[in-house]
């Protein structure tokens, strides 16, 4: 029985050449529209982008109130039109302020602004009234302007090569008129779904539904991942039909849950294993059952990296051997968060096995949720961390220093 280090050795190297090829080849970029970058948090720049405007592009007016002359400070000032935001303004005579509005743009001959709150009435529309105004003693150049540049000068980086599509940036682009982008290709799983009794594989028997592949496409999807789902029966033929035309040119990795154990119809053995899968057994619980190798499929050769399927084993299985090599691809941490925290209440462990219980933190105690056995999905999704009895213990009591990551 292997440890989990080894195992998780041997994934890193399988995945290894599809994750350095991401960044290496031509054809791994996608555009990206800056207007419909919304919800693109896990993409990375392919390319560095500078602007090709001064941010921002024009001085404007700091807030509402009225553009002058430092030169006639204390003087008495003939009020001409208000500036509103969005158009070019006239050049500003000697002698007159013109009231401008946030944003606006600073007219010509005008080098300040003072407040509208410095007035009699103190606000807009009322200001506009006004025949003259004073302009304060204490102005001098660039008082609330904004000045052009000020946030970016032309042909500055906006962002460099590799940063992450954040709400800033998308509205840094934006305002520098950058309407698209050049994004880093995620990685594709084929995420294989198998079991004759996973509903749509066959309408005439006892049906469940496919847990595997939803919850494993929802966690590739929080690293950025994209995927698509094939579901199988156990029936090797149709499994290999399956696979070779979902494959393509599309897949970078294989992602099988299923049909890896002792049973009579284990399909993912039975197809792959004389093909180059290795099946092997790591001394984990729940996720014992593990398999990895290349494999020709669609005409290429394939990583395909096999999960038990039970659907807590291929979640686990998920964050001790995948997620943390997907998750720096997008700027992730590549651990989850971890705490070492005493146990609220005792369980025992297979000493021989490195357990991952389902646990919820509580007053800085760890509580266990469910039992350890791999069906039970609805005990996972209640906890929010995942707690860790090493290998060698058998019992743990309460009080005892746990291993916790925590998962949300």
């Amino acid at each position: 029985m292997r440890t989990i280090g080894q195992h998780r050795d041997d994934v890193a190297a399988l995945v290894a050449p599809v994750l350095a090829g991401l960044g290496a080849e031509p054809r791994a970029t996608d555009e990206l529209a800056v207007d419909g970058g919304a919800g693109h948090g896990h993409r990375l720049l392919a390319a560095a982008v500078t602007s090709p405007v001064p941010l921002p592009p024009f001085d404007n007016s700091q807030m509402d109130g009225f553009a002058v002359r430092v030169a006639e400070t204390g003087q008495d000032l003939r009020v001409v039109a208000p500036i509103p935001a969005g158009v070019v303004p006239a050049p500003l005579s000697a002698g007159t302020a013109a009231p401008i509005m946030t944003g606006a743009r600073i007219p010509d001959g005008a080098d300040a602004v003072f407040p509208v709150e410095a007035t009699a009435p103190g606000a807009f529309p009322a200001a506009l009234d006004l025949a003259h105004v004073t302009v304060p003693a204490d102005l001098v150049p660039g008082t609330f302007v904004r000045a052009t540049g000020s946030d970016l000068p032309l042909g500055a980086s906006i962002a460099p090569t590799g940063a992450p599509i954040t709400p800033a940036l998308l509205g840094a682009l934006a305002s520098a008129g950058v309407s698209t982008v050049q994004v880093r290709r995620p990685p594709r799983v084929l995420v294989v779904s198998t079991g004759s009794e996973l509903q749509g594989a066959d309408a005439d028997a006892a049906t469940i539904g496919d847990a595997n592949g939803i919850a494993l496409r929802a966690a590739l999807a929080e690293v950025g991942v994209a995927s698509r789902t094939v579901r199988v029966p156990d029936d090797v033929d149709a499994f290999v039909a399956a696979l070779d035309g979902a494959v393509g040119e599309w897949a970078d990795l294989v992602l099988t849950t299923g049909g890896i154990s002792a049973g009579a119809y284990e399909v993912v053995r039975q197809a792959l294993e004389p093909r180059g899968l290795v099946v092997t057994s790591v001394a984990m619980q729940p996720g014992g059952p593990q398999a990895l190798g290349t494999v020709v499929l669609g005409g290429r050769a394939v990583p395909v990296l096999s999960f038990p399927g039970n659907p807590v084993s291929a979640l686990v299985s998920f964050e001790v051997f995948l997620r943390p090599l997907l998750a720096p691809l997008v700027g992730l941490p590549a651990d989850r968060p971890v705490q070492v925290l005493p146990a609220a209440a005792a369980a025992s462990s297979p000493p021989g096995k490195h357990q991952v219980r389902r646990g919820q933190v509580v007053d800085g105690r760890v509580h266990f949720v469910g039992g350890p056995s791999s069906h039970l999905l609805a005990h996972y999704a209640a906890a929010t961390h995942l707690v860790h009895v090493p290998v060698g213990v058998d019992t743990v009591e309460p009080g005892d220093a746990l291993t916790v990551w925590s998962l949300r």
